[in-house]
């Protein structure tokens, strides 16, 4: 269907464009960008009055719970999420089960997503058989599959000496390691240590159960020139040793989670699940830190981190609670409202859900135009109203998780439409 996009604020941070445009779009692409193709008749008229129209989101970390997990979550319902917030394409790690480690596994669940003709679907290979640590997948055949990059999800790799083999055979190939730092010892605990967590008695992990594992990640890089992300990176003093290697040329780059750039420990309040969280909610020194380095690009991207739980997992006591919340349709408006309080702007805070996170795909060099609106580039499109007001009402969201800290919160923006290669998925 040929469809005009009038009327609407035309952003996209890839080219530093920020104008009132009109969008033509046809098979698939983007036919015209301020001009009308000549002979282009439009089937569908949006009319993006007060709307902002942006790339599609590209949101680097999103459990979708298939397979094995399907009741705290299906690709139906997740997908769904995804689409309501303004998400196109997304990255999923490989600690499903069975985890992601044989081809035909990721095989299977690309074919799924396609099926449902949806968002995007970028998985993430195991770096590990089963994570377990022990020996390394086979990476060439999981890329073959599809996967655009190895992780160990949320499980620590503690033989260094294997880790070394993994960012060796990696470096050799290309291919980018995926890895959340967190020491395996060090990050038993359950919430940040910290006043907070020593007086409701709540087994603390400490800042440098992180500052070790990126000190170590850091070293084995210089030994190996592995290209590297960090998900989810939680402290002020891991910010500083980010930036420092970024300042000696280290392929490195990394992202936070919407719930650490907009929340503190003390949000716990009297032991809330909701807010039992990986990485642990940390202090207010954290988050000014992590709020600065998102706008200064040593934090390249914002993920939702959406981890959907079920009711009986999270209303046990706190410690044995399941960590993790639903985030996908979270992220447009957390980024929003990060951009205006920080000062970042409007432009920065679409592009760490844009065109930022597409970089690290690799996206934009295999030619899909993924995270930017180019003529002649596929129409993954949000139209999204920046001054839409509304409340996080967890039985609205589509996500099979309706367990979220921001449960109550009030919003401003939100997606009203999307599209998906040019087909709107959503609105």
């Amino acid at each position: 269907m040929n469809t005009l996009i009038t009327n609407g604020r035309f952003v996209d941070p890839a080219s530093g464009t920020d104008k009132k445009a009109d969008i033509a779009i046809a098979d698939g692409k983007i036919a015209g960008i301020g001009r009308i193709p000549a002979g282009f008749k439009a089937e569908r008229t949006i009319d993006a009055a007060g709307c902002i129209v942006a790339p599609g989101l590209v949101d680097l970390a999103a459990r979708l719970r298939e397979p094995g997990y399907e009741h705290e979550g299906m690709l139906e319902s997740e997908m769904a999420a995804a689409i309501a917030g303004g998400v196109t394409s997304l990255v999923c790690p490989p600690d499903t089960d069975p985890v992601l480690d044989e081809p035909g596994l990721v095989e299977m669940l690309k074919f799924r997503a396609e099926k449902l003709q949806c968002a995007r679907l970028f998985p993430l290979g195991a770096l590990t058989r089963n994570l377990a640590g022990g020996v390394l997948t086979e990476m060439a055949e999981l890329t073959e599959a599809g996967c655009i990059g190895f992780s160990q999800a949320d499980v620590p790799l503690a033989d260094t000496q294997v880790l070394q083999r993994a960012l060796s055979y990696a470096s050799t190939f290309g291919y980018t390691v995926w890895l959340r730092p967190q020491d395996r010892d060090l990050g038993k605990g359950v919430a940040a240590s910290g006043p907070l967590a020593t007086r409701l008695g709540l087994a603390g992990v400490p800042v440098s159960a992180e500052t070790i594992a990126i000190f170590t990640i850091v070293e084995l890089m210089k030994a190996t020139g592995a290209r590297v992300h960090l998900c989810r990176i939680s402290s002020a003093r891991g910010v500083a040793l980010v930036r420092e290697a970024k300042a000696q040329g280290l392929p490195l780059t990394c992202d936070v989670s919407i719930n650490s750039l907009h929340l503190v420990d003390t949000d716990i309040g009297y032991f809330d699940s909701r807010a039992r969280l990986n990485p642990p909610l940390r202090q207010q020194g954290d988050r000014e830190a992590l709020s600065a380095a998102l706008a200064d690009g040593t934090i390249d991207a914002l993920v939702s981190d959406h981890t959907p739980v079920e009711a009986d997992a999270k209303t046990l006591p706190f410690a044995e609670s399941e960590a993790g919340a639903t985030g996908l349709e979270l992220l447009l408006p957390l980024a929003l409202q990060w951009g205006e309080r920080s000062g970042a702007g409007v432009a920065r805070a679409i592009e760490v859900i844009t065109s930022a996170p597409a970089r690290l795909l690799a996206a934009e060099d295999a030619g899909t135009g993924i995270g930017r609106l180019v003529e002649g580039g596929v129409a993954d499109l949000c139209i999204a109203d920046p001054g839409l007001e509304w409340q996080v009402l967890p039985d609205a969201l589509k996500s099979q998780g309706k367990h979220t800290p921001f449960a109550g919160y009030p919003m401003q923006g939100r997606a009203r439409h999307t599209l998906v290669a040019g087909r709107v998925v959503h609105g």
